[in-house]
């Protein structure tokens, strides 16, 4: 018992030394973060993704700028996009002496400059449609349009000061072995008024291999059935588009949303040609914005497709050719969804090219998985419920 008070008395009196962490740092400590394995580290920047945080990462450290271009899950956001002039302008006024990945390195100082529509110019001057949404269309005169990724230093007076811009490609040229790549726009393209609904997906390879659009005059969101227009409540819905829909100019707005989200995709994948050739281990790849309106996605088997047959331009303007194209339409004059959301004027498209449309028409009817997974809920099951109503078949020609 006495030793006991011995030991403890000892203790207390000559306690054991206390790490100083107030110190400077000694050369010689060993750096346990230096003991993880490179397998670890990369599973943790791939978990990062952001490649503006990537490159915070690449300067900490000689074994992190060599460990980053080694990281195969990459999220690059677009700040802006400018026409072919400024971007030249921009190239000529950095300094060609930098190291290679100095270019995902700078995007790491300033604020991010702000957002301005995404390829409006690239399809050309706007004008105003029905509905609310923005017509657009393609103009060989315009200048054509680039992503760009980039950095803005405001002034003290809050304007905006020097920006270095860095198109994607050059963000991602010297990530070796990315198999997922995801691109955000700032924006959606098409400009529509508040309350209407636009949303597409489009697969494509070396051309489309399908699209589905989604669309609604108008949403309502948590409305109660005491909420609902009584002549919506009290008009017949047999499944069928009622006569008003022709006359009205009903018809005449899904035209226009179907065209234009179909050259905003066209849009959109003609951009990634240079990205797509660069990087030959894609397994998947997703070209999207920030407002959830259009969504592009390629998977291996399509980017290969687009590597070995090069797409076919329009004459028009720098996009991918549509082809011709067979379409199927869905329509209900009010669509009510399980979680109180109503959509009024709810249209659903389902497109494919006339000749695999003409190849897979028997698998086709039988088979719409692809349409009614292709929106995430509420919006997945609004396309699962148009598709059990009476379809309608269109045609659109190569444009």
């Amino acid at each position: 018992m006495s030793s006991f008070r011995t030991d403890l008395a000892i203790s207390r009196i000559y306690p054991e030394p206390m790490l100083d962490y107030s110190c400077e740092y000694d050369s010689d400590a060993i750096d346990q973060f230096d003991r993880l394995p490179d397998s670890l580290l990369l599973l943790v920047f791939n978990r990062i993704g952001d490649v503006k945080a990537l490159g915070r990462c690449c300067v900490v450290s000689k074994r992190f700028h060599a460990l980053v271009p080694q990281v195969d899950n990459v999220v690059v956001r677009v700040d802006c996009v400018i026409s072919d002039d400024d971007s030249s302008s921009a190239a000529s006024s950095s300094d060609k002496s930098r190291s290679p990945f100095s270019s995902l390195v700078r995007l790491i100082f300033g604020n991010i400059i702000k957002p301005i529509q995404v390829l409006s110019q690239f399809l050309g001057p706007k004008r105003s449609g029905p509905g609310g949404v923005l017509a657009t269309g393609p103009s060989s005169s315009s200048p054509s349009t680039s992503l760009l990724v980039g950095n803005g230093v405001n002034d003290e007076d809050g304007e905006q000061g020097s920006v270095t811009h860095h198109s994607p490609t050059q963000v991602l040229k010297n990530f070796n072995e990315i198999r997922f790549l995801r691109i955000e726009l700032p924006s959606g393209e098409l400009g529509i008024d508040d309350g209407v609904l636009l949303k597409w997906k489009a697969d494509f390879g070396s051309t489309l291999d399908n699209c589905v659009i989604l669309g609604a005059s108008s949403v309502v969101y948590n409305a109660k059935s005491s909420q609902v227009n009584e002549n919506d409540q009290l008009s017949e819905d047999n499944g069928s588009i009622p006569e008003s829909f022709y006359t009205n100019g009903g018809l005449k707005l899904r035209v226009v949303w179907t065209i234009s989200s179909l050259i905003a995709a066209s849009a959109r994948h003609y951009l990634l040609q240079p990205i797509i050739g660069e990087h030959q281990t894609l397994d998947s790849l997703v070209l999207t914005d920030t407002d959830g309106q259009g969504v592009l996605c390629m998977n291996r088997d399509q980017l290969e497709e687009l590597r070995v047959k090069p797409l076919s331009p329009s004459s028009a303007s720098k996009r991918t050719l549509v082809p011709a194209l067979n379409m199927r339409l869905w329509y209900a004059p009010h669509l009510e969804l399980p979680d109180g959301v109503v959509l009024k004027g709810a249209t659903l498209v389902a497109i494919r090219p006339s000749e695999q449309s003409g190849v897979n028409a028997k698998k086709e009817i039988s088979d719409l998985s692809w349409v009614s997974t292709a929106f995430e809920e509420p919006y997945g099951t609004a396309a699962k419920m148009l598709v059990k109503r009476r379809t309608y078949c269109l045609e659109m020609n190569s444009f």
